[in-house]
């Protein structure tokens, strides 16, 4: 594996895998929706995804998160981290270090939910598009579409955050210069794929679950 730097100035692994899996991920009850498609090799571990779909929207990974798979007839299945350093997950969260996406997205359509910050519960719906042969010459994981930017952190979950949307739009308003102060000349339209990078935080994890380490 090579460590020169990858196409068009993002940042990512080469990786030797032999399949891909394309996911869209849709922050839920938010219209019109805000969205990312995420390419990332099929080996990878559910670390590698969340770390993914914290670069690509452009969270700050600064609270807890967790996948969760099932239904309302379906005792639910959590996916996430477990052990002390951790966040000190409960036993009966599988670790997601060890968790291959292979292992629970092995056909198109299937479906998860990607929680972040437990107190503003940003819930994310996680599916799998398609399942694609790798680019020898690619770098993974990376993103190839999306739309709208992605709500600040901590601004009170979709209720608080359309609130301070609304005030936004109105200068005159009493509230007005305390959020325009906290959330500056926030667009809530803005998406510029060619800015995205997929950070160092998590690399080692990443690498082992390809198998590099």
């Amino acid at each position: 594996m090579t460590n020169s730097p990858p196409p068009n100035g993002r940042s990512g692994r080469y990786v030797t895998a032999d399949i891909i899996l394309q996911f869209k991920v849709t922050l839920k009850d938010i219209t019109p929706p805000i969205w990312r498609r995420i390419h990332i090799p099929a080996d990878a571990a559910f670390l590698d995804l969340h770390a993914a779909i914290q670069d690509s929207f452009g969270w700050e990974d600064r609270h807890l998160h967790q996948f969760i798979f099932g239904n309302r007839y379906e005792e639910p299945v959590f996916i996430g981290p477990r052990d002390p350093e951790d966040w000190g997950f409960e036993d009966d969260k599988l670790r997601e270090k060890e968790i291959s996406l292979s292992d629970w997205f092995q056909q198109v359509g299937r479906t998860c939910t990607y929680e972040y910050d437990f107190g503003d519960s940003w819930e994310h719906t996680v599916v799998l598009e398609k399942i694609l042969p790798v680019e020898p010459t690619q770098t993974y994981p990376r993103c190839i579409a999306g739309k709208r930017a992605c709500p600040p952190e901590d601004c009170g979950g979709i209720p608080g955050y359309e609130g301070k949307l609304e005030i936004l739009k109105h200068p005159r308003s009493k509230c007005y210069k305390e959020i325009h102060a906290w959330m500056g000349d926030f667009d809530p339209e803005h998406f510029d794929l060619h800015k995205i990078r997929f950070k160092d935080v998590g690399v080692h994890d990443i690498e082992g679950s390809l198998g590099e380490a």
